[in-house]
Formats: structure tokens, C-alpha cells, sequence
């Protein structure tokens, strides 16, 4: 389903940077999409198309719809630009290249520490990237689009949120939420994105 979902969203990413004649900016993407067993509540992605989602996200996402969320909310960091190449150079100057999904399966934990490492984050424990609200905005605003674009109803993306709020329900949040914007005010923001994302909604 991970790789199902990646590969409509790839599509619908390419589609949009293709429409906005910026289509060079992905030139050297090389997607690859990767599920890991883990109980982190956790995604992420990296410059170049490289998708991981933990298993732990799953029971949150409950299906395809709501995986679309979460894979065209990370996607839309990376090619927002938001990262940089720092991890890509990291995973080859340390694991001799080793593709992604190779090095997850090999070096689950040298993978995350190189993660970290490459943000300048260390071994600070349940942060994995802290972008600033002003790019988690943007992603959402992103993400909805290129969900959207791939025949996903953008609507989905309020009840993922309204249930990622349930269940941090006043305990620490998860990796995936620990340097987000507050859900009150992130709920808000993508109900009043929709109206202008519905456009791009092409029902599969």
C-alpha cells in the first residue's frame, strides 16, 4: 500500500511541477518508498524522493486516504526544498552507497542517526526534523494538493489530524507531530485550504 500510494502521489507531484514549468527541480529524484516495521509514530522524506513510513503510523492513517496524508505532507517538505542534501551524502559516505530501503533493513538505527546527524539534531531523542511553522504550512498546503491531484479527497486530511490529536491526548506527542504546529491551529488552517485544493481533486 506504501508503494501504491507513493507512486500516485510521485505521478501527481511530477504533474504539478511539470504544470509550473519547474519540472528541472526534480530532475535527480530517484523515488523510493519504504515501509518499517517500528512503533514510531513516524514519516519521513528525504531531498531526492526517498519516502520512509513506520509502522506505527498505520493504526492512525486507518487506510489508503489517510496514508496519502501523511506520504503527501512529507513528500511536499522535500521538494519544497525544505531539507537539503546533507543525509543523501551521509548514507554514502558511510554505508558505501547502500540504496535507502537497503540500509533501513541492514542499519535501521545508523539510518535514523544519520538522519538526525545530517539536520544538525545529534541524538536529541523524538525529533527527527524540526521545521519551522511556516514550512509545515506550506506542506500542508502542499500536501493536500498533490493528494488531491492523485485521486485522494483532501477532506481525509482533517479527520487524520483529528485523530492524530486523539491520540496524543495530552501525553507527549509522537516524532512525527513533536515540533508541529499546534492540531487546533493546524486543523483550522487545512479546513480553510480545502475550498482552494478541491480543484485539483481528481476522483480515481
Amino acid at each position: 500500500m506504501v508503494k501504491r500510494v507513493g507512486r500516485r502521489i510521485q505521478r501527481a507531484v511530477e504533474q504539478y511541477f511539470a504544470e509550473e514549468n519547474k519540472s528541472d527541480a526534480l530532475k535527480n529524484y530517484d523515488w523510493e518508498f519504504n515501509l518499517v516495521e517500528s512503533s514510531q509514530v513516524n514519516a519521513w522524506c528525504m531531498p531526492g524522493g526517498k519516502v520512509v513510513v513506520y509502522t506505527g503510523i498505520l493504526p492512525i492513517t486507518k487506510d489508503e486516504t489517510g496514508l496519502a496524508v501523511v506520504m503527501g505532507h512529507e513528500i511536499a517538505h522535500a521538494v519544497a526544498r525544505h531539507g537539503n542534501e546533507r543525509l543523501s551524502q551521509g548514507l554514502a559516505a558511510q554505508m558505501g552507497g547502500l540504496a535507502l530501503s537497503t540500509a533501513l533493513k541492514q542499519k535501521p538505527e545508523k539510518t535514523q542517526q544519520l538522519w538526525m546527524a545530517a539536520f544538525g539534531l545529534g541524538a536529541q531523542f523524538g525529533v527527527m526534523l524540526p521545521y519551522s511553522r511556516l514550512h509545515e504550512n506550506e506542506a500542508d498546503y502542499l500536501g493536500l494538493i498533490f493528494m488531491a491531484m492523485a485521486g485522494y479527497d483532501p477532506n481525509a486530511a482533517v479527520r487524520f489530524w483529528e485523530r492524530m490529536a486523539e491520540m496524543k491526548g495530552g501525553k507527549a506527542p509522537p516524532e512525527f507531530v513533536s515540533t508541529h504546529p499546534s492540531d487546533e491551529t493546524r486543523i483550522r488552517k487545512i479546513k480553510e485550504s480545502i475550498p482552494a485544493v478541491m480543484r485539483y481533486y481528481k476522483k480515481s
